[in-house]
């Protein structure tokens, strides 16, 4: 595949890394060079890329960007004990229109997800993600996205698409592959009432910022159900970055947001993530080492990942069978790490998008809720949007 779109990582962050140690991570990772090229991604896990695209910010005045700053760090730091093989492809430079970027996008994680091999998203305005959900047109049927973020993002579809309306373009346009959206942190007075409302009639799912603070823990079942995962940076609170980043004196912690990267990287169904809303600045050392982090706990997780979903043999698992009003739930438990799963019947009446049995990542906290006679919330959502 010819990736003539990706410019080489540049000069200084290649010059820049002959200085540092060399079991620092920059040492390990294959990178895309004006003197060597695209690197052979025969071996490759994992693949990192530049978007320098913002013109569909709402806010956007003519300022570019650049993710030297972040490259610089992240190859400073030390790598884990992992088996993955990391390249980097450089950046996706603005084109001459915002469409002519968003195929380039495209272009380059369809290809990269059909060579399993993970694409690292570095934004530019998060609009890009309704890029990165065409890229699955021709790959998967049904796509479940997870965005971290204070905003829905889902605007009016009949307007020309932004970095805070392109959910609504993701939901509206065809081809319709999307099942499942999720938003994690968001905070309701970013919000109006009317974008609450039609989360909730849609069926999807919306965690507030202090429900995930509370118990980060919640966050597992939704990153295991994920094709998709898009981070804006202003779900950061502002003590956490440079000046040119603050957005919210509410928001995750520096320590939260890594847990959740790394709780995207673990999930086996993930295969795109991506970091966005990135705004460079003379001094961004902060916002350059917090997202250098990021992606340093998306990678480790990547490498944690362990195979615990199958259910043809039943030594690799516990069944539980929990009677809730008239309703048989299943849940199963992983012998191998002690995760759940809760079965969504199929319904053969009615014209549903899944067509067959489907397992839902899950709480042990689901499991008791139904043993006290509660449905899962999860469930019922996902029940009643598979009946559709």
């Amino acid at each position: 595949m010819n990736f003539n779109f990706l410019t080489p990582v540049s000069d200084a962050v290649l010059a820049h890394n002959e200085l540092i140690a060399q079991q620092a991570l920059g040492k390990k990772i294959k990178v895309h060079s004006r003197q060597n090229g695209i690197p052979d991604l025969e071996d490759v896990q994992m693949a990192i890329i530049g978007v320098q695209e913002n013109r569909n910010d709402v806010n956007y005045i003519g300022a570019s960007i650049n993710f030297d700053s972040i490259r610089k760090t992240l190859y400073t730091l030390f790598p884990g004990n992992w088996h993955t093989t990391i390249a980097d492809l450089g950046d996706i430079e603005p084109g001459e229109t915002v469409e002519d970027t968003y195929f380039a996008v495209r272009t380059a994680i369809t290809v990269l997800v059909e060579k399993d091999i993970i694409p690292i998203i570095i934004g530019g305005s998060q609009d890009l993600t309704y890029a990165n959900y065409r890229a699955y047109d021709s790959i998967l049927p049904m796509v479940n996205i997870v965005s971290v973020d204070t905003n829905f993002d889902l605007g009016d579809a009949n307007l020309p698409i932004k970095n805070n309306s392109y959910v609504g373009k993701v939901i509206v346009e065809e081809p319709y592959n999307l099942f499942n959206y999720s938003t994690i942190g968001y905070q309701t007075y970013f919000n109006s009432q009317e974008e609450i409302d039609l989360i909730e009639k849609l069926y999807f799912e919306a965690y507030r910022l202090g429900e995930v603070s509370a118990d980060i823990n919640m966050v597992e079942p939704l990153m295991r159900d994920a094709h998709i995962v898009s981070v804006d940076l202003k779900s950061v609170r502002a003590a956490e970055v440079s000046d040119n980043q603050k957005y919210s004196p509410n928001g995750f912690s520096g320590k939260e947001i890594c847990a959740i990267t790394r709780y995207a990287g673990i999930s086996n169904k993930v295969s795109s993530f991506g970091i966005y809303e990135y705004h460079n600045s003379k001094n961004d050392s902060a916002t350059s080492m917090l997202v250098a982090q990021m992606i340093w706990y998306f990678i480790e997780g990547v490498n944690c990942r362990v195979k615990d979903d199958d259910f043809l043999n039943e030594n690799h698992y516990q069944k539980y069978s929990v009677l809730v009003e008239e309703d048989d739930l299943t849940f199963y438990k992983s012998l191998k790490t002690g995760r759940w799963w809760i079965e969504i019947p199929f319904l053969p009446d009615v014209n549903n998008k899944l067509k067959k049995h489907t397992l839902l990542p899950c709480m042990h906290a689901d499991y008791v809720l139904a043993n006290q006679g509660e449905l899962p919330e999860r469930w019922y959502k996902a029940y009643r949007k598979n009946s559709f």
